[in-house]
């Protein structure tokens, strides 16, 4: 999640200094921030103090509370920024997508109590972004794509149901929701 948002950012301004700036906001909300959370909270897991989860991975799905609202908070209040500065378009429907695929998750995380693959969610929803952003070439990554999938399986963190479930998602709300933000803002 790290360089999606910079190649997001590069195609929509085409120089470095506000690539560095668009990207590496919606990077740091919506991917840094989020992780050092998560990576403290199991830190502290594995300490004498009160376990909050299981590891930076949060296989556990009560455990995905405090990372997904710390997330949400952090990529608001980056999605805020962006909006209130006129980033590009293609920003603002990125960070716009990710906020919605949090909310998706979150509802069926919490709601439907069932632990859909958020690792499955994002590689597919990277990969359509940058189709959709850069055209069919991105279709080479696919099989880390694929990779991804099948390894949440793998490592038992996951459902062939939940993976599954994790890759719809991303691919609607996260990728072709980008699609539909993106058509919306241009109008």
């Amino acid at each position: 999640m790290l360089g999606l948002p910079l190649a997001v950012a590069w195609m929509a301004t085409g120089r470095v200094g506000p690539t560095l700036l668009w990207g590496l906001l919606v990077a740091v909300t919506g991917s840094l921030i989020p992780m050092a959370v998560i990576v403290r909270g199991a830190r502290k897991g594995n300490s004498d103090a009160p376990q909050r989860w299981d590891g930076h991975h949060v296989t556990n799905r009560a455990g995905r509370a405090v990372p997904l609202l710390v997330a949400g908070i952090s990529l608001g209040a980056g999605f805020v920024v962006l909006v209130v500065w006129h980033a590009p378009d293609e920003i603002i429907a990125l960070a716009a997508s990710m906020l919605a695929s949090l909310v998706v998750s979150v509802a069926i995380t919490f709601g439907f109590k069932f632990k859909i693959s958020l690792h499955a969610a994002v590689a597919v929803s990277a990969l359509v972004v940058l189709i959709i952003t850069y055209g069919p070439w991105a279709w080479v990554l696919l099989p880390l794509v694929v990779w991804v999938c099948w390894s949440r399986v793998e490592l038992g963190d996951h459902t062939p149901a939940e993976v599954l479930s994790g890759a719809v998602m991303g691919l609607v709300v996260g990728g072709l929701g980008f699609w539909a933000i993106l058509a919306a803002i241009r109008g």
